[in-house]
């Protein structure tokens, strides 16, 4: 279990929920959905995704063929 003010995330700060506000005014680190936006796997390679929806909708066309047996 981790120690009470440890986070999962080494490369950001520990900011208590009883200090609203502070994250804002002395962090300079990317937010969660910031680093969101800056990593997007699908810009990296939609090949991967067309490839993945190609064969689901194959399998899901096997599935079909076989209950309508």
């Amino acid at each position: 279990m981790a120690d009470e003010g440890q986070t999962d995330f080494p490369d950001r700060p520990f900011v208590p929920a009883s200090e609203p506000g502070a994250a804002a005014a002395g962090s300079t680190s990317p937010t969660g959905a910031d680093q969101a936006a800056d990593h997007d796997d699908f810009a990296e390679r939609p090949e991967v995704y067309v490839g993945a929806a190609f064969a689901g909708g194959l399998a899901l066309a096997g599935l079909l063929r076989l209950l309508g047996r």
